[in-house]
């Protein structure tokens, strides 16, 4: 893995010689397990998501909806 590149299956290759960026994980449902719903208040989504680009996220993935299994789906609207 010298190269900067990870070969992958049916000659596909991941190249790892770029830059690396840092994902920011915010979680919005009343039920995520990782931070029990700190986040669900729009006030404290934003005020989490800035504080993870002032610590060098490039990238905020919200997670707006709930996997869980039995989960109510999120509505259109909502979304």
């Amino acid at each position: 893995m010298t190269t900067g590149r990870w070969q992958l299956a049916h000659g596909r290759h991941l190249d790892l010689a770029g830059k690396a960026v840092i994902v920011g994980i915010l979680n919005v449902t009343p039920d995520s397990f990782s931070d029990g719903g700190l986040f669900v208040a729009p006030e404290q989504a934003i005020a989490q998501a800035r504080r993870m680009v002032e610590e060098g996220a490039s990238v905020i993935d919200v997670g707006g909806e709930s996997t869980r299994p039995g989960a109510s789906p999120v509505a259109i609207e909502e979304e």
